[in-house]
């Protein structure tokens, strides 16, 4: 099952200067994916931020994957002879 991550990340410049965070909180995606990164467990990030939800936490993962996939450059074509 795919999650729609645009239902929980939000950009606005009044709130933690523009950075993505989930929304309806001040969880930036960068805290989520650094502490993803460190090791931490959903359960260890769902407990020191109450807020969130198992689906908040995929949809950072989808958010950032898109915004990998937007950055990748595209593979050049094969060459047909």
């Amino acid at each position: 099952m795919s999650i729609d991550y645009k239902a929980y990340i939000q950009r606005n410049p009044v709130i933690c200067g523009g950075e993505p965070v989930i929304a309806g909180t001040r969880v930036t995606v960068r805290t989520v994916l650094a502490s993803l990164a460190e090791g931490a467990e959903v359960d260890s990030i769902l407990a020191d931020f109450p807020s969130l939800n198992r689906d908040a936490v995929r949809a950072v993962i989808a958010f950032a994957a898109a915004s990998a996939e937007e950055d990748l450059p595209a593979p050049p074509l094969p060459e047909v002879a």
